[in-house]
């Protein structure tokens, strides 16, 4: 679904990832750790195609396809979706609209946008424009319900638990787990997804089959998310990295 070779990417000049490498096989869902400042959002942006971040290195490829090239509107007509960590407010454009074009765009039935809109609890914002006045929680919420009409076939998700309420954090995940196909068996899911979480609560409703630390603009260390959450909440993450290097080295040794 998605492979990421010794990639290097830049803002107005300024190195922000170094030689990433990664790699995401369809039916798996990613989880992604990291201090703040050291390229988790960066790399989400570029895997979408933002014009301000610049590859300098490297290749992004996509269900086989080289996609250097291509704009983020060709990206996503290819099976791509994202949903940001601060999505914009655009006044006069209602939710419902948007939503309409996602089904357009995916092929999905626009009865089924009620279904989704019930499923998040955001009946009554659909004639609003988009997120203005939203909570932080409705936002969030805002973003989902376009995703699951969009469906797209790799999910990148930036802190989708930030800020966001127990109750809200319950109905973001569930959808999530709904989208990413976390409810089928293993062999039956095609939906791939990379998630970035502080906290780590999202995982409560969304099962990931890794984890990786982007730390210092590069992937540090990969492994079971659950086991990383757990040993950066006990040493932080340079605690964490240095233990998986040296499992590393010790693998090695062996």
């Amino acid at each position: 679904m998605l492979r990421v070779v010794n990639l290097g990417a830049e803002v107005e000049g300024n190195p922000i990832l170094n030689h990433v490498n990664l790699y995401i096989k369809e039916g798996q869902t990613y989880v992604l750790f990291g201090p703040n400042g050291n390229g988790k959002t960066s790399l989400l942006m570029t895997l979408i195609g933002n014009p301000a971040f610049k590859v300098t290195y490297g290749k992004i490829f996509f269900k086989n396809q080289e996609i250097n090239n291509l704009t983020t509107d060709q990206r996503v007509k290819m099976g791509m979706g994202i949903s940001f960590q601060t999505p914009p407010r655009v006044g006069g454009l209602k939710l419902i609209d948007t939503l309409i074009n996602c089904a357009k765009q995916s092929g999905t039935d626009q009865n089924k946008i009620y279904e989704y809109a019930q499923m998040l609890n955001m009946e009554k914002f659909l004639n609003r424009s988009l997120n203005v006045g939203f909570s932080g929680g409705e936002v969030k919420r805002s973003e989902i319900l376009q995703l699951l009409t969009l469906n797209p076939d790799l999910v990148l998700f930036d802190e989708p638990d930030s800020g966001v309420d127990l109750e809200n954090i319950a109905l973001i995940g569930n959808a999530m787990s709904e989208l990413l196909d976390r409810k089928k068996k293993v062999g039956e899911r095609k939906k791939s997804g990379l998630i970035i979480t502080h906290q780590g609560h999202i995982l409560d409703y969304v099962d990931a089959d890794y984890g990786v630390i982007l730390y210092k603009g590069m992937v540090a260390c990969m492994g079971d998310p659950y086991a990383m959450l757990e040993e950066i909440s006990k040493k932080g993450y340079e605690g964490c990295v240095e233990k998986c290097l040296k499992g590393f080295q010790n693998s090695i040794k062996i």
